[in-house]
């Protein structure tokens, strides 16, 4: 094993969206077992992410990121919506603020 260099801009890119999907992915799945003591924006705002990442998700998991918007968007009372074309770094910044919106473990 040796230390791999993130040299050019196609592996840049790649490495930003694993690490943007992995880190969304994590976020949903913790709001997912906390989904009854969310309140219906946090919902939205997930169901909001999950849409959001459809286009940057490849394969099955790209699939699957509509059917849990779609979940979330349920729970908050709230009718599917139209996907939206939203950048890397748009979502990324939303996944922090969203980040700091959920309630920890410990609360």
């Amino acid at each position: 094993m040796g230390v791999h260099r993130v040299t050019s801009e196609a592996a840049k890119a790649y490495v930003k969206r694993e690490k943007v999907l992995g880190n969304a992915i994590s976020l949903l799945g913790r709001a997912s077992t906390i989904v009854d003591e969310l309140d219906d924006d946090i919902l939205q705002e997930c169901g909001d992410l999950a849409a959001d990442l459809l286009p940057h998700a490849p394969g099955y998991a790209g699939k699957l990121m509509l059917v849990i918007a779609r979940l979330f968007w349920s729970v908050a009372g709230l009718p599917h919506k139209d996907g939206r074309a939203t950048s890397l770094d748009e979502v990324e910044t939303r996944l922090k603020k969203l980040e700091t919106s959920l309630p920890g473990p410990e609360e």
